[in-house]
């Protein structure tokens, strides 16, 4: 998901309605296999008519057990149960606090029960219906972080997985788009047409999605038997179609990267979403107003792309761990840039992100995996995403590339269409290395802050003495290289380890020194003290 920190505090208002522990609870008694939504739109109204099959086992005997589902209120928003039946036969149910209850009938662990819940409402958020930039009625999911249970029974929590289908019904002058591949298109009569996509593989709810609305359609080909196609509104057909022109160059970048792509499609879709792009599993949401034809969001295309492997099928474990999804898009965009822009445009981007990494610490000192914030939206920081794309930075020159990618590609071979946590990340990556990483993690990830070093140096008969100093509360440990310029024009780097411990660093020179440069090649986040 592209960053749009500038809306933060107004989107503070999203908060975790159930905690973690809750959810783990959820986890302990039931296992969610399957959604089957059959779903109906009109012009008339925004209410929605619908009717979703939840395919579950249950882990335990259990007397009820939970859903997610918003619930109409006093502004007439949000969604009123009908029904729910358990294959066929009425079940009890109480729709409250934003929860469905319910109490099952004769139940027996790890066979599977469908229930059938009837319902319909005015969705209150998570889907969008409303006016697109040209002031065409439209119809867009925005699931994000957890509003899918606007408009769909679930467990909104991006641990419990499933595989998805969709029955769209929609008067016939629109198009629909979904997660999956397209089982059915039927026109039902001369005015209303149905839409049938379903998932092969399971996705958290964080990233199922539709969209309906009028589109200009461009089929861009296969590549490695993707199909890869661009959803654009006709007014902007042409400037959406170049716009999205590359997507099958990215995509093959990380496929060798990564491995095998997880979904059957890759679609890039203009809509409603409030993000600048919306990583939903193989149908990417952008946008409305970055499509204009200067194909300069480039970057964003590529950060929603890493997350078709990282986010969706390798996804956190729980909302602190959020850094494994955008972390990782933010610094294998970096890698795409450096691929196509060349190395000082790579440079110049780890600069820009070191810079607001420290920016957000004078403003709010938090971990990375930061277990206290439960304002979803907020965990949308330089935290998040460029710290967490700094550690996966530092990381790579700490094990070489070699190693690093092998790690990568294990940790997603592991975890992908499952879940990870960052302990997961790191038990994997000391694995391959063989090395205790405990130390880096902990610094980096789970303690908020970073080095401020001050520093002084001085050359005296063919020698260079350093002074290294540590001025925040908490020390680290880290390798820093060290540029050594002369005056006769060469220079050579030196790395130094260091630690807690403030000690004086000594080197044989080759010359007269004229400058001394710290971390010349930009693999450390630290800032100077002035």
């Amino acid at each position: 998901m592209i960053k749009f920190y500038t809306f933060i505090l107004f989107l503070l208002v999203f908060q975790s309605a159930i905690t973690a522990q809750n959810y783990q609870q959820r986890f302990n008694e039931i296992d969610v296999k399957h959604y089957n939504l059959v779903i109906a739109f009109n012009d008339s109204t925004n209410s929605i008519q619908a009717k979703m099959t939840v395919s579950l086992a249950f882990k335990q005997l259990v007397n009820e057990f939970h859903l997610d589902l918003v619930q109409k209120d006093s502004t007439g928003k949000g969604m009123h149960i009908t029904s729910v039946f358990q294959n066929n036969d009425s079940v009890q149910f109480i729709h409250a606090d934003n929860k469905i209850t319910i109490q099952p009938n004769a139940i027996k662990i790890d066979s599977i029960f469908n229930f059938d819940i009837t319902y319909s409402g005015v969705p209150k958020d998570g889907l969008i219906i409303g006016e697109n930039l040209h002031g065409d009625r439209s119809f867009f999911a925005d699931n994000w972080p957890n509003r899918a249970h606007n408009w769909f029974p679930c467990v909104d929590h991006p641990s419990d997985k499933a595989t998805v289908e969709f029955t769209i019904k929609v008067p016939n002058h629109y198009q629909a788009i979904a997660n999956g591949f397209l089982f059915e298109e039927t026109n039902l009569t001369d005015n209303l047409k149905l839409y049938h996509y379903k998932t092969a593989e399971p996705l958290p709810t964080k990233v199922m999605v539709i969209g309906i609305a009028r589109f200009a359609v461009q089929h861009l080909g296969e590549t490695h038997n993707i199909p890869v196609s661009t959803w654009v509104y006709p007014q902007t057909k042409n400037q959406g179609f170049y716009d999205f022109a590359n997507t099958k160059k990215i995509l093959d970048f990380f496929i060798e990267k990564f491995g095998e792509y997880p979904y059957q499609k890759l679609t890039n879709v203009q809509s409603k979403t409030q993000f600048g792009g919306m990583e939903n599993a193989g149908a990417i949401f952008y946008a409305e107003k970055y499509v204009k034809g200067e194909r300069d969001f480039e970057d964003t295309i590529a950060h929603e792309i890493v997350h078709q492997w990282f986010g969706n099928s390798a996804s956190e474990t729980d909302w602190p761990h959020l850094w494994l999804s955008e972390g990782f898009a933010t610094y294998f965009t970096n890698l795409y840039i450096q691929k196509t822009e060349g190395e000082e445009a790579f440079q110049q981007r780890l600069k820009e992100e070191r810079e607001k990494v420290l920016n957000f610490y004078k403003r709010k000192q938090t971990p990375v995996v930061d277990i206290e914030n439960t304002h979803l939206m907020s965990l949308l920081n330089a935290n998040s995403y460029e710290k967490g794309a700094w550690v996966l930075h530092m990381l790579r020159k700490k094990l070489g590339d070699e190693t690093f990618w092998t790690g990568i590609k294990t940790y997603y071979e592991k975890f992908k269409l499952s879940n990870a946590s960052t302990n997961d990340f790191k038990n994997v990556m000391a694995e391959v290395s063989g090395q205790n990483l405990d130390v880096f993690f902990t610094q980096w990830l789970h303690k908020a802050g970073h080095p401020v070093l001050k520093t002084s140096w001085l050359y005296y008969q063919n020698k260079l003495r350093l002074l290294i100093d540590q001025t925040q509360e908490n020390a680290f440990n880290f390798p820093l290289d060290v540029e050594i310029n002369y005056t006769d024009g060469t220079s050579e780097i030196k790395t130094i380890e260091i630690s807690k411990i403030p000690i004086p660093y000594e080197f044989e020179t080759k010359g007269e020194v004229k400058e001394v440069k710290f971390d010349p090649n930009t693999w450390l986040l630290f800032e100077m003290a002035p």
